[in-house]
């Protein structure tokens, strides 16, 4: 399967009339809710993460990295209708791109498969984008979050990478390299994701100010993962997303010197041929 996501497709014939799901006392919503969960050997945590997870979730995708556990089983004995999908390529990225391919809902939403994050968070994340906003980031460091599982090393490179993102696109972010983030799938069509590692994330977050989509964070706590160890190592994925903070870059700028050494059409310049 491509790393490279392909636009979403839309319903040319929408339903004239929607089924509200009440998500919290003072709110209901009509979009139907997909969660992407990417899970390579996860057995352990899931019962954590599943959890969590409200009811009025329209759909879990879990994409399983070939796991040689009983993620999968789990998965499925926690929540029947789960829609399993197997990821044939390698890398975070590659596995995020796998599952929102394979999502029904009109806003997903990322979750981790370790058990750091909290789905009753979710509600917050929809909340803003049915609010208006086209892509609900998650911060552990906006008033009101927090993280148990980052040393000062990772905290000190992520607030540098953080800066460089924020200098260099004008973003106004209080945190990077977060994976609880949710989204209107039709933004899918505008960032086009094409990596496949730990730097997504990053690259979400550029490409989204790139596009002049509407971000607003949510406060998120972070906690331990409960099992297992991670694959994320510090200074190998922070190199890689340093080079994509400088690819995306570097691609602005072609970008802007290839628009202002185009010739102006003649309509625009006032001419008549």
């Amino acid at each position: 399967m491509s790393s490279v996501l392909q636009p979403a497709a839309t319903d040319p014939h929408p339903p004239t009339a929607a089924k509200y799901r009440p998500v919290s006392s003072h709110l209901a919503i009509a979009p139907p809710v997909s969660v992407v969960i990417p899970a390579m050997n996860e057995a352990e945590n899931l019962p954590y993460v599943f959890k969590t997870l409200p009811d009025w979730i329209h759909e879990v995708v879990l994409v399983d990295g070939n796991s040689t556990d009983d993620t999968v089983e789990v998965a499925r004995g926690l929540w029947p209708d789960v829609k399993v999908v197997e990821q044939r390529g390698k890398g975070k990225g590659d596995a995020l791109i796998t599952g929102f391919q394979a999502c029904t809902g009109d806003i997903i939403v990322m979750v981790d498969a370790d058990g750091s994050a909290d789905g009753n968070e979710i509600v917050s994340y929809v909340s803003a984008l049915v609010s208006g906003a086209d892509f609900a980031k998650g911060s552990r460091f906006a008033n009101g979050g927090g993280t148990d599982d980052m040393t000062f090393i990772r905290k000190l490179g992520n607030w540098a990478l953080c800066t460089a993102v924020n200098r260099k696109f004008g973003a106004r972010y209080t945190d990077l390299c977060y994976g609880y983030n949710a989204f209107w799938r039709h933004c899918l069509d505008k960032i086009d994701l094409d990596c496949t590692g730990f730097e997504v994330e990053t690259l979400m977050n550029i490409r989204v100010v790139k596009a002049g989509l509407k971000v607003q964070e949510i406060p998120s706590h972070e906690y331990l993962r409960i099992h297992g160890t991670s694959n994320l190592r510090a200074v190998r994925d922070g190199l890689r997303v340093l080079r994509v903070i400088l690819q995306e870059r570097s691609n602005r700028r072609a970008l802007r010197r290839r628009s202002s050494r185009s010739p102006m059409p003649a309509a625009v310049r006032g001419e008549v041929s």
